[in-house]
């Protein structure tokens, strides 16, 4: 071959190359997924609350050992390039993958506010949960919280203050410790049996109970993957009996256990979606796992079927006087909108604008706690931050959804209805709130 040939050739073979490398083909929401995962489990070598739930393969997982020293911009500039890829495909509304794509984006903002948590640099309250949770909770005054108490003053019997009296009437339901277990599963049991009037559950699905102590949460659902949970409660603090049903509930059926498994099977099993393998603590996706859950207690056991419940079944079996229990769970369901004062709470001690001796104040007298509960609740925002807002804003953001896809006024099949498709699709926040009204 001559020199004046050899030369043409090879400028035609480098222009080729040129052109296939510029065609290269930007990567499939598949793709991006996997990446989304391996993301996050990274990040999870470091920080140990970031990742809640994995049951993927294991060729996601991290190879090695972590660095030494957190790599925060790495991590960024990982979630950047991440989140360009997925702009693509979630601007084009004629793309299937455009709405899943959304979904992972949402989530990936929430990983880059909780590296920032995690490496020290902090938002205002409400920053941080909109950037997490993708919600700003409402907020309220204290005057809001003085009418509620008002509201209890003429409902508890008896003379002192609304905190004394109500501590009375909650102390005669404070479960044994030696029943704790026995009464939990047969709670648990009750909403399992109620769950499956309504839900076709996997016939393999199973879960384990086990109690626990040095927690800063009450109870906690450990997603195994396969259809099977670890339920932990903690028996650090006093239990009461209706914390057996709400907790168990909550954790449980239609909880938490049975939320991680619609994902499971309808999402990860039967279409592919590898992103929903891991489950992101800090992410909107507990907005609805913690609404939810507590939406679902309401949905187990509606009207007055907790009274009944409690009256018959747990009282009984842990032993305990059924007495006043009427009077008491009229007393709980004023105090759980007393509830939101924990926001108000986390808001102020995260804005630097409330002491902790303040807080514990606020959290006894507003929320009618008791001392040793309300330094766990305390406990709880210094770990878990504005985390606080899904169990009582997330209620409510849930509730509205229901309602609205239920509608007004629907009969308890139609709720469930309604729950069942909350629970097993992916749906970014802005979805929820938009379908919520």
């Amino acid at each position: 071959m001559s020199k004046q040939l050899f030369i043409p050739v090879l400028l035609v073979i480098t222009i080729i190359l040129s052109c296939n490398e510029a065609k290269k083909p930007e990567p499939g929401i598949n793709q991006l997924a996997e990446e989304y995962v391996r993301l996050a489990l990274d990040i999870g070598q470091y920080d140990q609350s970031f990742v809640d739930a994995y049951y993927g393969p294991d060729s996601l997982k991290p190879q090695g050992k972590p660095d030494t020293v957190f790599p925060k911009q790495q991590f960024l500039d990982r979630i950047n390039q991440l989140s360009n890829s997925l702009k693509t495909i979630a601007g084009n509304e004629n793309n299937p993958d455009a709405a899943r794509a959304e979904w992972l984006m949402e989530e990936l903002t929430a990983f880059a506010r909780r590296i920032k948590i995690y490496s020290g640099e902090y938002a205002s309250f409400d920053q941080e949960s909109v950037e997490l949770f993708g919600v700003n909770a409402p907020a309220y005054k204290e005057d809001f919280f003085k009418q509620k108490l008002v509201e209890l003053d003429k409902l508890l019997p008896g003379k002192g203050s609304v905190f004394e009296r109500f501590q009375t009437i909650a102390n005669r339901f404070i479960i044994p410790k030696n029943k704790i277990d026995t009464v939990f599963k047969t709670s648990i049991m009750e909403c399992r049996r109620r769950t499956l009037e309504h839900f076709k559950l996997p016939a393999e699905e199973k879960f384990t109970l086990e109690l626990v102590n040095n927690k800063p949460w009450s109870g906690y659902n450990w997603y195994k993957g396969n259809y099977t949970s670890l339920i932990q409660i903690n028996t650090d603090i006093n239990i009461f009996i209706d914390r057996a049903i709400d907790v168990g509930s909550h954790e449980s059926y239609p909880g938490h256990h049975v939320y991680n498994m619609l994902l499971e099977q309808n999402l990860y099993r039967k279409k592919g979606q590898i992103e929903t393998s891991m489950y992101a603590l800090f992410s909107p996706q507990s907005l609805i796992a913690e609404g939810s859950g507590n939406y679902g207690i309401d949905l187990a056991f509606p009207g007055d079927d907790r009274i009944v419940f409690a009256r018959t079944a747990l009282l009984p079996l842990a032993g305990l006087d059924t007495s006043g229990i009427t009077i008491y769970f009229k007393a709980l369901a004023i105090r759980g909108q007393l509830n939101y004062i924990r926001n108000e709470v986390a808001r102020e001690l995260l804005n630097g604008t409330m002491n902790v001796d303040k807080a514990l104040e606020w959290l006894m007298k507003y929320g009618l706690l008791n001392e040793e509960t309300a330094k766990k609740s305390i406990d709880f925002i210094k770990v878990n931050r504005s985390y606080v807002i899904n169990y009582n804003y997330g209620l409510e953001v849930v509730r509205q959804y229901i309602e609205t896809k239920a509608g007004k006024g629907a009969s308890e099949d139609k709720r469930w209805e309604a729950f069942h498709h909350l629970l097993e699709q992916q749906i970014t926040t802005e979805q929820l709130l938009i379908s919520g009204k």
